[in-house]
């Protein structure tokens, strides 16, 4: 609970919103309130249901993933932060601020300073090499040349494109364009990051990297990052926490594991029973209590142990039981091998 606190500034909170594609869309909210679907409201009257009634807690400092299919209104809802869309009602808090109210000039700033964001298809410019489209944030905001450089460079190195600042888009990997928007997203500086899609253009084994390589550079930065994408291994991967929508509403929202082991229908539990469950679930979900006296067991892991670590450290240490330990080390859990095994292969809950 405490990085939340710290980080409050940047967290981010939707609250009852609404977006109907269409004209007059605001007569129509409480039609939709009121309970008329999707579909009645594009047969009856030709509008489209964007977002219905969306209240989500982003706290500032976490990785915060939005995951649905095609037409479940992920994308509309991300760029409703930086108000690239206009809602039909409700809010959107960063920290104290509500972006639907701000006036040109305040969301002007806000966009500048307040928020970056990474594209599907990596929105580079064909003209600028890596280095100039790196710095283009910086320089649309006035910052002197040689800070934008000096930041520009930084975060080159920092994605793994040390050497190639003088390289132009079509010379790079679909790859390495995006490390290249990547990095034009943290020389801006912003501690709102928006993704949209960012992954999803690129081969699986590539996207796999882009995905440690945020992981990695999240420990440092700690940025308030919002996710979407449509696919939920790399939801549960990337997310803290994650948001599920279908058809504009949001279905079910929590941690990876939440999610995994708690489906709230069977939309859902349809889409986590393929899931690899040992690299989602943690100790402390499937751990048996420990009776009086017992003596720990030779092989120690934290509650937040995957399933998958929790085998790999047995194996390697030709051991079949472990102790779950918490923060100050102190015994709070058993586990055996056959335990763990059989947590990766239970079904989700509702199958």
């Amino acid at each position: 609970m405490a990085e939340p606190q710290k980080n409050a500034e940047n967290g981010i909170h939707i609250r009852n919103l609404y977006k109907i594609f269409g004209h007059g869309a605001a007569g129509y909210v409480d039609m939709v309130k009121k309970g008329m679907t999707k579909a009645e409201l594009n047969e009856k009257h030709g509008h489209v249901l964007g977002l219905k009634d969306i209240n989500i807690d982003m706290p500032g400092g976490d990785i915060f993933v939005i995951m649905g299919l095609s037409g479940s209104g992920k994308s509309t809802l991300i760029r409703h932060i930086n108000r690239l869309i206009d809602p039909t009602a409700g809010e959107v808090l960063v920290g104290d601020a509500d972006v639907v109210k701000m006036n040109p000039r305040e969301l002007r700033d806000f966009r500048r300073h307040k928020t970056a964001m990474v594209f599907q298809k990596f929105a580079l410019l064909p003209h600028r090499n890596v280095l100039e489209n790196t710095v283009y944030g910086l320089e649309v905001q006035g910052v002197p040349r040689a800070r934008q450089v000096e930041s520009a460079m930084r975060w080159i190195e920092r994605v793994g494109l040390k050497g190639f600042e003088q390289k132009y888009p079509n010379q790079l990997s679909g790859g390495m364009q995006q490390r290249v928007g990547l990095a034009r997203a943290l020389t801006n500086d912003a501690p709102i990051l928006l993704m949209d899609e960012a992954f999803s253009a690129l081969d699986p084994l590539i996207r796999m990297d882009m995905q440690s390589v945020l992981l990695d550079l999240q420990k440092e930065i700690k940025k308030t990052i919002v996710f979407i994408t449509h696919d939920l291994d790399e939801a549960l991967r990337l997310g803290d926490r994650v948001a599920i929508l279908r058809d504009g509403e949001v279905i079910q929202q929590g941690t990876a594991q939440d999610i995994v082991l708690n489906p709230a229908d069977g939309y859902i539990a349809n889409f986590v029973k393929e899931v690899n469950r040992g690299r989602v679930i943690r100790l402390d979900a499937v751990m048996a209590p420990i009776n009086a006296g017992a003596q720990p067991a030779s092989v120690r892991a934290h509650a937040d142990t995957t399933l998958d670590e929790a085998a790999t450290m047995l194996t390697k240490a030709g051991q079949t039981e472990l102790s779950v330990v918490n923060g100050n080390g102190e015994q709070i859990g058993r586990l055996d091998l056959q335990r763990i095994i059989s947590a990766m292969v239970t079904p989700a809950a509702g199958n």
